[in-house]
């Protein structure tokens, strides 16, 4: 079946745009700052380490253009991957893609949604288990999580039309709220006396070592610290490149492509960056685990590293923890739609390549992979049975990087190998902008192989499974 004629193009630039800032802005930006300031334990280095993470975003985003200019066909990355080296690696990503990155992400999120929902509706509480056997566990979070990812599924198995409203509804939605959040947190939630405490120590680094003693960092123990804190902001940015998997529905995708990844990018990490700004305002970075109020836990020790609620606490009282659950129910959803709809696309890709299930390589009537997307979402709601989607997404990061650094790196390969080929965009700065990502890639990956090996030898692991499913699937 031609993608050309069965894919329907109903995506412009606002809904590609859509696409990229929902699928990124899910509940990681309320969370992991607390983990980032226990790392560095200072305001300046905080906001640092979300700098270079929103650098790197946008650099990397920048360099995907020229690849989605060249290849503007359903599957995204795993055709830029393919076409740069062979199919091996292509399937490779496709592989990750589906066991771990996507549908993890997917199961993730759907737990987020659930566990929050349980704040508005208490009959949905993870303390309520009907089921309990080795890893798999049933309860009302596991049946609302899987129920929301079924529903997004079924959504999307009736046109991209249906998808993308359900899309643009969902992050218009949540762009308002986060932008309301970040002015009512700068103009009415800030603690002067927040600020003033972490004005004394902008840039005074530490981490708090064996029996509670603060360490100070420098050095080599800094450029560590900065790139095991930067697991949790990069998973928080990930997920822009899955505009790229629905080319084949974009209008125009040789320009509407490159400018969504980019406009939405800059979008992201400027918000991410200023709701950074308004914790950073409204609570001292470092706390005390046995802190009695807010302001003595601070960043690092936020009740359940909810920096979003205990920010607007002030402003708000009790009622700011029902107002930041409304908005991570709201948020979390409509980046599991995003995600829902881009993924199956890759295994469409791969199908037609036949490296996938055959049937996945078709389309319905409505001119969407419909057994792609139930293939995806009956192995996400499996993760979310077994309870191990939380380990699975402390691998994501690393293994999204080995894809990234190569397919950036394949941007170089084939300015060697095809320079004749059609690039309507060109990447911007190559090859300084491409190259400066990649170092910066590498160097946070070496320094999670050598500081946090349990986050990267079981995604790596998980990648080279792979090798053996490939030549099993061409032999067959």
């Amino acid at each position: 079946m031609n993608e050309e004629h069965a894919f329907q193009r109903r995506l412009n630039l606002f809904d590609s745009t859509a696409i990229v800032v929902g699928s990124m802005i899910g509940s990681g930006i309320f969370i992991v700052s607390a983990d980032i300031a226990r790392m560095v334990g200072s305001p300046g280095w905080l906001m640092m380490v979300w700098i270079i993470t929103g650098f790197m975003t946008i650099f990397a985003a920048l360099s995907y253009g020229e690849l989605a200019g060249m290849f503007p066909k359903a599957g995204g990355q795993y055709v830029y991957l393919r076409e740069a080296y062979n199919p091996l690696t292509g399937f490779l990503y496709g592989w990750t893609l589906f066991m771990v990155i996507q549908t993890g992400t997917i199961a993730a999120v759907g737990m987020a949604f659930a566990k929050f929902s349980g704040v508005l509706i208490p009959g949905i509480s993870e303390n309520i288990v009907w089921v309990k056997a080795g890893f798999f566990t049933l309860g009302p979070v596991q049946l609302v999580a899987i129920g929301s990812i079924a529903f997004l599924t079924w959504v999307n198995t009736r046109g991209i039309q249906q998808g993308k409203k359900i899309q643009n509804a969902f992050t218009s939605g949540k762009f308002i709220l986060l932008v309301l959040f970040i002015v009512v947190g700068l103009g009415f939630a800030s603690n002067s006396s927040a600020f003033s405490i972490n004005k004394l120590i902008l840039w005074q680094p530490q981490q708090e070592g064996a029996g509670g003693q603060d360490i100070p960092l420098a050095g080599m123990a800094l450029v560590a610290a900065i790139g095991m804190a930067m697991v949790g902001s990069l998973f928080s940015s990930d997920a822009w490149n899955n505009i790229t998997f629905t080319a084949g529905e974009v209008i125009n995708p040789r320009k509407n492509i490159p400018l969504s990844l980019f406009l939405g990018t800059l979008i992201v990490t400027i918000l991410y960056l200023l709701a950074n700004i308004v914790y950073i305002t409204a609570l001292p970075v470092r706390g005390s685990p046995e802190g009695a109020d807010i302001a003595s836990r601070g960043m690092q020790y936020a009740l359940n590293d909810r920096l979003g609620t205990a920010s607007i606490s002030g402003v708000f009282g009790n009622y700011a923890v029902l107002i930041m659950a409304a908005f991570i129910v709201i948020s979390t959803f409509g980046c599991n739609n995003g995600l829902i709809l881009a993924g199956a696309r890759v295994y469409y890709a791969m199908a037609t390549d036949r490296i996938f299930f055959k049937k996945v390589g078709t389309l319905n009537d409505k001119g969407v992979p419909a057994t792609g997307l139930v293939i995806q979402g009956i192995w996400a709601g499996l993760l979310c049975l077994s309870g191990t989607y939380g380990q699975l997404l402390d691998y994501v990061v690393f293994a999204v990087l080995i894809f990234y650094v190569l397919t950036i790196f394949g941007l170089f390969r084939l300015r060697k190998s095809h320079p004749e080929a059609e690039r309507p965009y060109k990447a911007f700065g190559y090859p300084v902008i491409p190259l400066v990502y990649i170092i910066l890639a590498l160097t946070v990956m070496i320094i999670l192989l050598i500081y946090k090996p349990a986050y990267t030898w079981p995604g790596l692991i998980i990648v080279i499974m792979g090798i053996p499913v490939y030549f099993l699937w061409n032999k067959k």
